[in-house]
């Protein structure tokens, strides 16, 4: 019985990727012969993985090749492999639909990249579709390794394709494009092999052009240092990174305990995610004897290195393991523990070598090793070594590390530092570093909201606690500073001072946990702490910002006020409370207000606006 076919339409998702492919991709087209060989390789490496846990595989003992023809009276080019191939379903499934979560943000996300840069297409795993860019009309003949019937799949790139029957068929698959009119270079021998070489070059498999190995079979990995030239390594990245530029970093070692591994592993220039197009999937494949085991593998690295490009090749890991089972293995998490450490001591040792180049990649990179410092104890102490930021002694833009800082530390400083605010000025600018200012005691500034909760994670480093400056129990006595308090300062009397902190407490009540004389304030009259020693106010500033995205009410903790009883503002207002204290109640909410917006929280502006016209009408004698 024969198979007229059947006729299915594109989902939804998958007509917009189309038109983006077609028309928004259209100026590059060189790109879509790389992306048919790179999912040829793919098909081949599972074939090939499949051939060594299975018996009775169909078509066993042709070879894996990619074969490659080209008619230019008929103006096609015909690119086949012999892989895994795909069933009547998987044809349906593979190529009409787009097995992404959110995939209409996907088809968006795209659209943007498109407009950048098209060389990402690849990145968005939509390589298949890149055939529309040169073909009128694009013919996908397949048949599976299970030896099931093969089936032929049809579509101009419009609103639907059709899938019927076709016998005959050896293991593959075979694409079969007829090529536009302004496209018939596609069918030329010349351009094909210009463009295999310089994006295929790597591909673990022979590519025959016309009958003719046109690339070089190398796993770099395997080969000596000494013998592999900067632009092998170069064009080694670009072909697994599915980059245009050269990598930032390498690292290209080989182990033989307690694990045999050779590994090539790169940092991009680059930093996808921050430049919008999502969370990045994890570069690295996982190989045992140049035989691929996991693909952009999640498990040879922690989350946190996902940014990084490369591969990984161990012997002592069996041929036949699944990917279920990697996550599981003993061997996998002694292997993930063992390159990343090694990784992270290449980091710090490039750190060392060339502080301003780590500094480019701590700008680009830096927010990894942040998360990993929050998520992944077992590495904190490496990680720790890698952390950068601006301190009051370091220059404006140039980070520092905490190791340079506990080299500057005074005798008998016990602690390290640190304070949050968004700029640099706006942190030198507020009180919670005067005393340190005045003492001579350098502090770390943490201008990104995750930054407190990094040192938070942290805990210590070298021995030295890591203090958070807006703590209600901060004691600058263990700075090692001497101490240079003038008992002269022109203050409050004691009786005084204590009348105008009891008042205080009683009117800010329902604002603040506790009031206090400040013994760091020097030139500001107030500041807010936290008595809570774990929540510093970036961090609290973090929980009421996701606390609100999930549409819950904010729970902010009550403060301490801390006042500086040599403020002419502070004496005044203990003049004020005496000859109208009513006018007084005020002025001391606006200093709370003040001190509050100082700290980076949260007040109430159309309250704070309406009293502080209050307060400027009585200023200006109204």
């Amino acid at each position: 019985m024969s198979d007229t076919g059947t006729t299915h339409e594109f989902q939804a998702e998958t007509k917009k990727l189309l038109d983006i492919v077609i028309n928004s991709l259209y100026t590059e087209r060189d790109i879509f012969i790389r992306e048919l060989i790179s999912n040829s390789s793919d098909a081949l490496e599972k074939m090939r993985h499949e051939s060594l846990i299975r018996e009775n595989v169909f078509d066993e003992n042709v070879p894996l090749e990619v074969n490659i023809d080209l008619d230019e009276d008929k103006h096609t080019i015909t690119i086949t492999d012999t892989g895994v191939g795909m069933t009547r379903d998987e044809l349906e499934t593979n190529l009409g639909t787009i097995a992404h979560s959110g995939s209409g943000k996907f088809v968006a996300e795209l659209a943007d990249a498109a407009r950048k840069d098209v060389s990402l297409i690849g990145q968005f795993g939509v390589g298949f579709y890149a055939a529309f860019m040169a073909g009128e009309k694009v013919i996908v003949q397949s048949r599976s390794w299970d030896g099931s019937e093969g089936n032929e799949w049809v579509s101009d790139g419009g609103g639907s394709f059709t899938i019927k029957e076709c016998p005959g068929l050896h293991r593959g698959t075979r694409i079969i494009i007829e090529l536009k009119d302004d496209a018939h270079d596609y069918s030329r021998k010349w351009k094909v092999e210009s463009i295999i070489k310089q994006y295929s070059t790597f591909v673990p498999f022979p590519i025959k052009l016309e009958g003719e190995t046109v690339n070089t079979v190398q796993a770099i990995w395997t080969r000596s240092k000494n013998e592999i030239t900067d632009e092998e390594y170069n064009d080694f990245y670009k072909f697994i990174g599915n980059a245009t530029d050269d990598p930032h970093y390498r690292l290209h070692f080989s182990v033989d305990a307690p694990l045999a591994i050779n590994a090539v592993l790169f940092v991009p220039k680059e930093n996808f995610e921050a430049m919008g197009f999502g969370r990045v999937e994890p570069g690295v494949n996982l190989y045992c004897q140049r035989v691929l085991i996991d693909q952009h593998s999640e498990n040879i690295l922690p989350e946190w290195l996902r940014f990084l490009k490369g591969v990984v090749d161990s012997e002592d890991l069996p041929l036949n393991i699944s990917r279920q089972s990697l996550q599981d293995n003993a061997l996998v998490m002694k292997l993930r523990k063992v390159i990343t450490k090694r990784f992270l001591k290449f980091l710090a040792e490039e750190a060392k070598r060339d502080s301003d180049y780590y500094l480019d990649f701590w700008n680009t990179f830096g927010i990894y090793i942040k998360e990993g410092v929050t998520s992944d104890y077992e590495f904190q102490k490496e990680l720790a070594q890698l952390v950068r930021f601006e301190s009051s002694r370091s220059e404006d833009g140039k980070p520092t590390s905490l190791a340079e800082y506990v080299e500057r530390m005074g005798d008998g400083q016990e602690e390290i530092y640190y304070i949050n605010g968004p700029t640099r000025e706006a942190i030198e600018a507020g009180p919670y570093v005067e005393m340190f200012n005045k003492k001579g005691v350098e502090i770390i500034y943490t201008m990104e909201p995750i930054d407190d909760f990094v040192l938070n994670h942290l805990g210590e480093f070298d021995g030295r606690k890591l203090v958070s400056a807006d703590r209600a129990d901060l004691d600058l006595s263990k700075s090692g500073a001497a101490d240079s308090d003038d008992d002269s300062t022109d203050k409050l009397a004691e009786d005084a001072g204590g009348e105008l902190i009891s008042w205080l407490k009683k009117n800010l009540e329902d604002k603040v946990a506790d009031v206090i004389e400040s013994k760091r304030l020097v030139d500001s009259p107030a500041m807010i702490v936290n008595p809570d020693g774990f929540m510093t106010s970036s961090m609290e500033r973090i929980m009421s910002a996701s606390r609100m995205e999930k549409g819950l009410a904010t729970e902010a903790s009550k403060k301490n006020l801390e006042i500086n009883l040599a403020s002419p503002l502070i004496k005044q207002l203990a003049e004020l409370v005496k000859n109208d204290e009513s006018f007084a109640a005020e002025v001391a909410a606006q200093i709370y207000d003040n001190a509050m917006i100082q700290a980076g929280l949260v007040v109430d502006p159309m309250v704070m606006v309406e009293r502080n016209y209050k307060i400027l009408t009585r200023a200006v004698g109204g």
